[in-house]
């Protein structure tokens, strides 16, 4: 058994021991508080009655929502990591073509971040999650078989355009509508108290899907000669996304804005970004500082990630080439396997490390609604934190193990970062506005990815300077969040 296969064996041990602690922390939980939530008589029902009708009172089911949820991040991962090699090796095309489409990708992201968001607010959460099927199932099709843009009276070179900019419209609509449905139709069946578990399961999902992705895609590859073959396989998995979005899912709309003012007065809440009738949207959000922290923080965060993605590679390679086993390679998609078991160990420590810190904490039984001793500002601190020295150390790596464990350091943080800043965005943002601040929040997102890719070039010999960059802008952001830590 070599190295690399070995750690990715103590991963994924880590993950089964922490699976298995959460279970028993899950079951320990649910029979306190059955004991707690006796009836006091045996003949109490347990149904809650209404004027009209008579209902019996069930826990929320999540299940529709996370068997979509797994069947698009499933279609995304297959295709990721076969997109370049697609572009080079079938398609014949220059390595400076390839790299703007990659541009043209993010930029599309970054235009249509500035209004999707308030479309589905306006037309429908559900409908837009619909439109982003059929939108990433185009685009999958235009990069596979460009000559499809002959229907559309277009060439070869710009079907290629036209997947890239559905892809990057998709991707926009991948990480704002489908979170902002969550969120929505999470409150109206009563769960709001479980969110922050909701996102962990949800990190916990896409790490899940995402090794398995890795290795159906590698086999799909393998068995059809053709790297087109992954694919054809995201758009069967959309396909199947459809239905079940058709068939299992309620519609949600962007709430008026005086309205969902005017309940949050009725609650004794203030609101997250409270509306005027005569504000416009991006004035709210201008004006409101825990939205700009969170603005912040998932530009730099992200953005430094989505780099990370280009330059791990390289980084790897420059300490093997120095090495005594500069004779072999590189597995790939053992190291990525890795990653994502780094990811999925601290989605998994998340949900029982947050859930113990609330159950345990001082004030726990003295509230009604318990804080944890550590919050998840405090925790999102922590991870940017995390994130930045991992940077400063990827930049002049000292050995080949170590860098490794250093990326996975890392991915671990990414993997702890989805749940926090999931949970502190459903929490501030309005329901009114949800997937228009969402959407708008991916524009400086794109932007600094493109930005970055356009100073770095070709790149490949440059991470130590992106790296070191990344580093200083995670501690920039640090500093700024931590002064306006009592905002959030």
């Amino acid at each position: 058994m070599d190295i690399y296969t070995l750690n990715l064996a103590s991963l994924l041990a880590v993950c089964g021991a922490l699976f298995v602690r959460g279970r028993a922390q899950s079951q320990s939980q649910s029979q306190s508080q059955s004991q707690t939530n006796k009836p006091a008589s045996p003949t109490t029902p347990t149904t809650t009655s209404t004027s009209k009708t008579t209902t019996t009172t069930k826990p929320p089911s999540n299940i529709p929502f996370l068997t979509v949820y797994a069947l698009v991040m499933a279609s995304d991962w297959l295709q990721g990591p076969f997109l370049y090699p697609l572009y080079q090796d079938e398609h014949r095309l220059p390595h400076g073509l390839i790299s703007a489409l990659f541009t043209t990708g993010f930029l599309s992201g970054a235009v249509s971040g500035a209004f999707i968001g308030s479309l589905a607010d306006k037309y429908g959460r559900k409908k837009a999650c619909l439109f982003f099927c059929v939108a990433y199932a185009l685009s999958c099709l235009y990069t596979s078989f460009p000559s499809l843009g002959g229907v559309l009276f277009l060439s070869k070179g710009a079907g290629l355009v036209l997947g890239r900019v559905l892809g990057g419209l998709s991707t926009s609509l991948l990480f704002s509508v489908f979170e902002s449905w969550m969120v929505a139709d999470f409150t109206a069946r009563g769960g709001n108290s479980g969110l922050s578990e909701m996102f962990g399961t949800m990190s916990m999902v896409n790490s899940l899907v995402a090794i398995g992705s890795g290795v159906v895609s590698e086999w799909l590859v393998g068995m059809s000669g053709t790297k087109k073959a992954p694919f054809l396989a995201s758009v069967v998995l959309l396909c199947g996304a459809f239905g079940v979005i058709s068939l299992s899912w309620d519609e949600y709309y962007g709430s008026k804005p005086t309205e969902s003012a005017e309940k949050k007065d009725k609650d004794g809440e203030e609101s997250a970004t409270t509306p005027k009738p005569n504000t416009s949207t991006l004035g709210r959000i201008l004006s409101d500082p825990r939205i700009l922290c969170l603005g912040l923080a998932s530009t730099i965060f992200e953005g430094s990630m989505y780099l990370f993605v280009f330059f791990w590679t390289p980084t790897l390679r420059s300490t093997l080439s120095s090495s005594s086993s500069s004779s072999s390679s590189l597995p790939y998609g053992v190291i990525f396997a890795s990653f994502m078991a780094s990811c999925l160990a601290a989605s998994l420590a998340f949900n029982t490390f947050m859930s113990s810190l609330s159950s345990t904490s001082p004030s726990s039984a003295n509230t009604k609604h318990p804080q944890p001793m550590l919050t998840h500002p405090t925790l999102l601190l922590l991870l940017l934190a995390t994130s930045s020295i991992t940077f400063f150390l990827s930049a002049h790596p000292s050995s080949e193990q170590v860098t490794f464990w250093v990326f996975c350091v890392y991915e671990a943080a990414v993997g702890a970062y989805w749940p926090t800043m999931g949970t502190l965005k459903g929490r501030l943002i309005d329901d009114s506005i949800r997937s228009q601040v969402y959407g708008l929040l991916r524009v400086p997102l794109n932007v600094f990815v493109v930005v970055s890719l356009i100073l770095t070039g070709d790149g490949a010999a440059g991470f130590a300077k992106v790296f070191e960059t990344c580093g200083m802008l995670l501690s920039g952001t640090v500093g700024v969040l931590f002064v306006a830590r009592g905002a959030l």
